[in-house]
């Protein structure tokens, strides 16, 4: 289709109790510097049930605009209902680009809105920005196993859809609201909508991880050496008030479970402090955990690559250094 404004969308995904994920607020910041290469407006849109917050998160973060679909069909996220009122919008009002979460519902939506509007999706992207020659978006993800960053363009059809991992990009200061709210009155039979949700779990198990929304993140790696190799890890993590992450070789091997993997194939995260022990620093790794603030890296190997990224390295082995650490802040805080 053809595009009918210079506008920059992005997709804010709403939470149970109507609140915005941080994904979708993370995305306004880019959003509003590619907005003003295009020449458009920054919108936001919200689908979902009751979302008065999710509404205003995003118009007090920069959206010059928030597009709003609220109804009782949308109360749980399902691939049909929201497929159409995203797509009625985006044929009613024809944005040149836009911007999903690479959530779960993310990486849903996005593909089943570009196949509905024939057109393109980069997945996964870690980086964005406007081809200053043409006006496109220049989409950067990982390619070839994370091995080298491929940048991809979508120039034919419109708009231009890419989903962006969450934690890549951080929320831009919260300011007075001025945003234009629309809201659009879309309603979907429920014999258009396929499939029905009868039970929602939260956790995986018994843990219920949020790396990506967490400040300090203390990572183990393959050098903890097995699954009780994690204690001096979540000792230090406890201390802190950190959350436990992992890297992929440990997850492989069984000591911890997916839900704490940081990497490519896990979360990208961009917390305040990331403490990696005993990661060599794979390039695969250092694609979900190099937007962090502040690295400190443990791992006793000198040469290790995980040391090109730290703002901080001691060299030396985790099981000594992790305990001495643990105690004086400990002590510190006493």
């Amino acid at each position: 289709m053809e595009a009918k404004t210079k506008d920059l969308w992005v997709f804010v995904e709403t939470n149970q109790d109507g609140s915005a994920k941080n994904v979708g607020i993370e995305l306004l910041s880019p959003g509003k510097m590619m907005a003003e290469k295009q020449g458009g407006s920054l919108a936001a849109v919200v689908i979902g049930c009751h979302v008065d917050a999710a509404v205003q998160a995003a118009a007090t973060h920069g959206a010059d605009k928030v597009y709003v679909v609220d109804g009782e069909e949308y109360a749980h996220y399902t691939t049909d209902a929201y497929t159409i009122a995203l797509c009625a919008l985006v044929e009613k009002y024809g944005p040149t680009s836009m911007l999903i979460g690479a959530t779960n519902n993310g990486r849903d939506l996005g593909p089943r809105v570009s196949c509905r509007l024939e057109g393109g999706l980069t997945a996964d992207c870690t980086a964005l920005d406007i081809d200053e020659e043409d006006g496109k978006v220049a989409w950067t993800r990982p390619a070839f196993g994370g091995n080298l960053m491929a940048t991809i363009k979508c120039p034919n059809n419109f708009p231009q859809i890419g989903t962006v991992r969450p934690g890549v990009f951080k929320k831009c200061e919260e300011t007075e609201a001025k945003a234009e709210i629309i809201r659009e009155d879309i309603h979907v039979p429920a014999d258009k909508i396929r499939t029905q949700v009868l039970e929602l779990i939260k956790e995986m198990g018994d843990e219920n991880v949020d790396l990506e929304g967490a400040e300090i993140i203390v990572s183990g790696g393959r050098g903890v050496g097995g699954p009780e190799g994690f204690a001096p890890v979540k000792a230090l993590a406890e201390v802190l008030g950190a959350t436990v992450g992992a890297s992929r070789a440990a997850v492989d091997s069984g000591w911890i479970s997916h839900a704490h993997q940081v990497g490519q194939t896990g979360k990208t995260v961009g917390p305040k402090l990331y403490i990696a022990c005993g990661i060599s620093g794979a390039i695969q790794h250092l694609a979900g955990m190099s937007g962090s603030d502040v690295i400190v890296a443990i791992n006793k190997d000198p040469d290790a690559p995980i040391f090109d990224v730290a703002d901080y390295g001691v060299v030396g082995n985790l099981f000594e250094v992790l305990p001495v650490l643990t105690e004086e802040i400990k002590k510190a805080r006493a």
